[in-house]
């Protein structure tokens, strides 16, 4: 099963994608998108609006809650010269809840644009209520650079990113980022500060439509993943063999392992391909504990669950994570996960799929075929001839293999 996986040709997952079906902004109100069905068989469209209406009986529904940090710095060199820096993941704390908290000075690993510019020396900007940011190149690592972030007071980096930084708005949207992105490329469930990406399945729910999803007895939980820049890499190797998937740090409270556990032979369905590879993940983490108890590495690599030939049961998996977590005293699993779901992959949290419309050749797409096969070419073959709107700011899908019963 692995090499089947690795021999994957990621030409076979191109579509033409015209510049126009790209969406630049939201519609607003967000539960006014458009919504495509696909149940196994047919493929129908409606609105987000009605998503109630085409949820399966006994439908659990995950949610991320991670929020977009303003991630992208732009620093004055001089009179003609900016720098621009992307926060990407912290390089001296072991995690991104710890990093968004920290008062003292922090090393990030970023992106910088015009870091040849930039030779030596502290940069530094003023926010607009007089606290000062400074910046420093540490090291140059491999594709990124290590900068050590300074700043005066107490203030906390995550306190520091919403005074002086700008929404880091996807490179396929081709505008600059503005005020309303704040808000707009963000759930309105959002808690968690960490992503450099929005959870883009969830920029359609309302609250209100929240509500009435729960009216007609749709359950729901939430995790965090912290989404990663690297959502955005694209596939450059022919097969996937040669390809390294990023790796993204999850969240996930032992109270929702155990609404899991209960709710397993129900219609769990994940909003999003980040709560999807949240879920999978901690699957195969629960499979790890079977085998070594006293675990600690908690890291599921890329092609981990394709050399396993003996899956557990998935409840035996959850109740190996409850266990673990029972003995730590734990009330929250942390993780991370390099997880490649691509066709030929399992499933064994996740019953369907509500997801946004993703770009050509990416690993996005793979993961949508594993759950339906070619037949992502007809649903995204009707979304173009039929106006839906593609990528962050589009429309979405709702995708119901065949095992899964209607209302």
């Amino acid at each position: 099963m692995s090499q089947a996986v690795k021999n994957i040709r990621i030409e076979d997952f191109s579509y033409e994608l015209p510049d126009e079906r790209i969406a630049r902004y939201p519609l607003n109100p967000r539960d006014s998108s458009k919504l495509l069905i696909y149940n196994g068989h047919e493929i129908s469209e409606s609105h987000y609006r009605n998503v109630g209406d085409y949820l399966p009986n006994d439908t659990l529904l995950l949610f991320n809650q991670t929020r977009v940090v303003q991630a992208r710095l732009i620093f004055p060199k001089n009179e003609n010269t900016n720098i621009e820096v992307l926060c990407l993941e912290p390089m001296d704390l072991p995690d991104l809840q710890q990093a968004m908290q920290s008062s003292s000075p922090i090393r990030y690993k970023c992106l910088v644009g015009g870091a040849r510019k930039w030779k030596s020396g502290k940069l530094a900007m003023t926010s607009a209520v007089g606290t000062v940011l400074y910046a420093e190149k540490i090291e140059r690592l491999e594709g990124s650079f290590c900068i050590e972030f300074s700043w005066e007071g107490n203030k906390h980096f995550a306190e520091i990113l919403e005074e002086f930084g700008r929404t880091p708005l996807p490179p396929y949207l081709n505008r600059a980022a503005e005020e309303k992105d704040k808000s707009t490329y963000q759930t309105t469930y959002a808690k968690l500060d960490g992503s450099v990406a929005a959870p883009t399945a969830g920029l359609h729910f309302t609250e209100n439509l929240l509500e009435q999803l729960k009216t007609k007895g749709v359950q729901e939980e939430f995790i965090t993943l912290h989404v990663g820049a690297g959502t955005f890499k694209p596939v450059s190797s022919d097969t996937m063999e040669e390809h390294e998937m990023h790796a993204e740090e999850f969240f996930v409270e032992k109270s929702v392992v155990e609404t899991l556990l209960k709710n397993l032979y129900k219609n769990v369905i994940p909003v999003g391909t980040t709560s999807m590879r949240a879920l999978e993940s901690i699957y195969w983490l629960g499979a790890k504990l079977l085998v070594n108890p006293k675990l600690n590495d908690y890291h599921i690599t890329q092609w981990e669950p394709y050399q396993n030939e003996a899956n557990p049961q998935a409840e035996d998996a959850l109740k190996a994570v409850l266990n673990h977590l029972n003995q730590k005293s734990a009330d929250m699993l942390i993780a991370k996960t390099q997880l490649i779901i691509a066709p030929g992959y399992k499933h064994h949290i996740c019953k369907g799929l509500l997801t946004n419309f993703h770009q050509p050749k990416s690993t996005l797409l793979l993961l949508v075929a594993s759950l339906i096969g070619d037949r992502w070419k007809d649903i995204y073959s009707y979304a173009l001839q039929n106006d839906f709107r593609f990528l962050s700011y589009g429309d979405g899908c709702l995708i119901l293999p065949h095992s899964i019963k209607n209302n």
